[in-house]
């Protein structure tokens, strides 16, 4: 069995695209998956698959809930390896930045070929790409964070954020996934 984080882009933000991680946590049980677990309410799911492709997974997530719920979100899949290698590689962490001020950009596999703005215009804030991901160092939020903005604003990178605490968190529920397997 393989364990998968999927990361929902837009699920319950600013009062649209709602769904009910009960909801979630079901469309992924039809499925097959096993050891399904959601955290908090953004639309992240831990679960374990017979499936070993995280490409695969996240097409096939996304195609049920469009074809179960009223929303329509872009799905981001990885395993718990590559999880664990996004938590490894933070270049953030290396320089002793504060973990309240990091977030990682999960891009799709199209979005992740988008370069990175011009960073200069941004300080203090950054991004480094590392793979399929966008570090971000943001001391004053992604609230207000112009560079967020910028990236979001990007034409083809489809991605989706989440703090630094719940990508940690999602790795421990990962593990946790794993050990129960």
């Amino acid at each position: 069995m393989t364990v998968m984080v999927a990361l929902l882009r837009g699920v319950n933000v600013g009062g649209r695209t709602k769904l009910a991680m009960a909801d979630l946590r079901a469309v992924a049980q039809d499925l097959g998956y096993d050891d399904v677990r959601t955290y908090i309410q953004s639309g992240n799911l831990v679960f374990s698959t017979t499936e070993r492709s995280a490409g695969a997974v996240a097409k096939e997530l996304a195609a049920a809930l469009a074809k179960a719920t009223s929303v329509q979100p872009e799905v981001v899949a990885r395993t718990r390896a590559q999880m664990a290698k996004v938590v490894d590689g933070n270049p953030y962490l290396e320089r002793g930045e504060d973990p309240a001020h990091l977030h990682v950009v999960f891009m799709t596999a199209a979005g992740s070929k988008v370069k990175l703005p011009d960073l200069g215009a941004f300080a203090p804030e950054e991004a480094a790409a590392v793979g399929a991901q966008r570090y971000l160092f943001l001391p004053g939020g992604m609230g207000t964070s112009k560079l967020a903005a910028a990236l979001g604003r990007q034409k083809g990178a489809v991605g989706t954020a989440r703090s630094w605490r719940t990508v940690t968190k999602l790795l421990d529920l990962a593990d946790e996934v794993a050990g129960s397997s």
